[in-house]
Parts: C-alpha cells; structure tokens; sequence
C-alpha cells in the first residue's frame, strides 16, 4: 500500500535539511523523496519532515533502526505518516 511507504519524521535538529534527512534514511533502503517541512515566512525548519520509501518492507526497516536514534544530539522519532486530513 502506498501510504504504508510514507514515514512521519519528528524531533529533527533544526539544522537538518532535505539532503541530509534522505542520507539518514538511505542507511534502510532506497529514498523516494525526503522533505524537513519549514515555516512559510522564514524559511526555518519547524522540526518534522517526510521520507518516502521505495517498497512498505524498507519503511519498516527504517523504523525499526532509526525510531528513538540519535540525530546531532536529538532523539528522533519515525512511524508511518497518518494521511494529510481536510482543514476547516
């Protein structure tokens, strides 16, 4: 299932940028597309992002490597991303 290779990335260090998130992942299996979401205005990371993996199986094995490792001295947390919901 497609949703099943999308990964909820948080408590990433505000200095981690795209390059770096899909170099972290890549350790688990090959990385569609890895995004750190910034603020609109200012560019900034706001401290989560998005990784998308090639097959289900490689999104589970990065999950189970890096959910609770350590990324520039923050624990980072990974689970399947829950899908986008309507806004009001």
């Amino acid at each position: 299932m497609e949703d099943e290779k999308r990964l909820f990335v948080g408590n990433l260090p505000y200095s981690v940028d795209d390059r770096q998130l899909e170099e972290i992942f890549s350790k688990a299996g090959k990385v569609e597309s890895a995004a750190v979401i910034t603020q609109r205005e200012t560019g900034r990371s706001k401290g989560f992002g998005f990784v998308e993996m090639a097959t289900a199986e490689e999104a589970k094995a990065a999950i189970e490597q890096l959910n609770d490792s350590e990324v520039d001295g923050r624990k980072i947390v990974v689970s399947i991303a829950r899908p986008k919901q309507p806004r009001e």
